[in-house]
């Protein structure tokens, strides 16, 4: 029998066998990590809303 895990699955399998089968220290760290990504994306949009907005002005100014 061939057993396929989704994605999600087998990321949660992941940190459950990382966290040697303990469950509350599995979903602490994937959480974690999850707002950590968050966070990083948060900022890459920060810095590529600032850029576009300098481009912007630069492109006024020499226009």
């Amino acid at each position: 029998m061939d057993i396929r895990l989704t994605e999600a699955e087998a990321i949660a399998l992941h940190y459950y066998r990382a966290a040697h089968r303990d469950g509350w220290i599995a979903l602490v760290q994937a959480i974690s990590d999850a707002l950590a990504d968050l966070d990083a994306a948060d900022r890459h949009a920060i810095e590529q809303r600032r850029l576009v907005s300098h481009g912007y002005a630069r492109a006024r100014l020499n226009g």
